[in-house]
C-alpha cells in the first residue's frame, strides 16, 4: 500500500509546515495598515465665511 510509505509525502507535509508557520507570518506582518490610528489635533479650525455674490 503506497500510502503508508512516508518518504513522498513527509517532506511536502514539513516544508509546507515550515512556510506556514516561519515564512507566511514575517511576509503578512511586514504589511503597513491604512487602519491605525491618527493622532487628532485640538485645536480645531476657524470656520470661513461664506462669500455670497448676490447680498
Amino acid at each position: 500500500m503506497p500510502q503508508l510509505n512516508p518518504h513522498p509525502w513527509f517532506m511536502i507535509l514539513l516544508f509546507s509546515w515550515i512556510v506556514f508557520l516561519i515564512i507566511l507570518p514575517k511576509k503578512v506582518m511586514n504589511h503597513s495598515f491604512n487602519n491605525e490610528p491618527m493622532p487628532k489635533n485640538t485645536e480645531k479650525p476657524k470656520p470661513e465665511s461664506w462669500n455670497w455674490p448676490w447680498t
